[in-house]
């Protein structure tokens, strides 16, 4: 697809393929990064790579044209969005054990997925009464935003997932002639691991809205669309909608959860320290401490400067 010539490109990217020496892949892959002036995450593991980017057109079409090179990397997939300002800190190439965290060592989404359903047939899909749909991301994702009649899991993990299907699978198949099955994410990797779970544990009708959210929000307009609300995504910007148009959410630097309107008019948000959803969760120490960094933040943003905050804390099922 081709891309906007507004002031920066954001590529949303993954691909499962067998890395034997991810150490070997890093380090070039690494400096272009850094040459071109992208910023980012970019996961490498045994199973392949995923990861958000952004940068100039240029830039980004160069370090794609370097992963293509990879080892099983030439159908890489890549969905793009634009930024009016940096939407990331800093850039970071790391090597996990997973390139999308689900604990679940025999799946292999390259042997066995479920069917991929295109953004412009997903709304007849999920309106079929004989289908029910599931919602793979975790909970503070599904707050901002999900699919009309969607079963949240309320996992705060990816890893949880497994776990929360097999002790709810008698209540959401039944005992009689199973539903078909609808997933869906952000981008879509997290639905290539749960396809692939749910066919290793003997479920055969199982789909995926291919691209994720993502390509559906892309493509449906929003008079046809079932989305309802924002979609976050793992980067300054937030939250999207649809469009791909810059969504209304913050985020809340205590817990890096998103935070609508209605939350920062709560008394218990506060700028750079809690919000509603973690003020309980956090001691009068931690809090001190978050407003000593908030303090330090504005004060370089009054001189021009940046200033790097909280460290993100997902499990790096981002938004690919």
């Amino acid at each position: 697809m081709s891309k906007s010539h507004s002031p920066l490109c954001v590529a949303a990217l993954y691909c499962f393929t067998p890395f034997e020496d991810c150490a070997a892949l890093r380090a070039p892959l690494a400096a272009l990064c850094d040459d071109l002036g992208i910023r980012g995450t970019l996961l490498l593991a045994h199973e392949g790579i995923n990861g958000t980017i952004a940068g100039t057109d240029a830039a980004i079409d160069e370090v794609l044209a370097h992963i293509r090179t990879l080892p099983g990397c030439g159908e890489l997939d890549v969905k793009f969005s634009t930024a009016e300002t940096m939407p990331f800190h800093r850039m970071k190439v790391r090597i996990k054990r997973e390139i999308v965290t689900m604990g679940e060592a025999a799946i292999d989404p390259r042997a066995s997925v479920g069917t991929y359903v295109a953004p412009e047939d997903w709304n007849a899909l999920i309106s079929d009464p004989d289908t029910i749909v599931i919602d793979t991301r975790n909970d503070y994702e599904v707050t901002a935003g999900t699919f009309i009649g969607a079963i949240d899991p309320q996992t705060k993990t990816f890893r949880e997932f497994p776990q929360w299907f097999r002790a709810e699978r008698e209540r959401l198949l039944g005992t009689g002639t199973p539903p078909k099955v609808a997933m869906f994410c952000t981008g879509g990797i997290r639905c290539e691991k749960s396809t692939a779970f749910l066919k290793a544990e003997g479920i055969d009708d199982v789909y995926h809205l291919k691209g994720g959210i993502l390509k559906y929000l892309e493509t449906v307009p929003a008079e046809d669309s079932l989305w309802q609300g924002e979609c976050f995504v793992f980067d300054q910007r937030v939250a999207v909608g649809h469009g791909l148009a810059p969504g209304t959410y913050e985020l809340c630097h205590g817990c890096r959860r998103p935070v609508s309107a209605e939350d920062r008019a709560s008394p218990l948000f506060e700028t750079g320290v809690c919000c509603p959803a973690c003020h309980e969760e956090r001691t009068d120490e931690q809090r001190i401490r978050y407003r000593e960094r908030q303090k330090q933040e504005t004060l370089a943003h009054a001189r021009g400067e940046a200033h790097i905050g909280a460290k993100e804390k997902h499990d790096g099922d981002g938004p690919a």
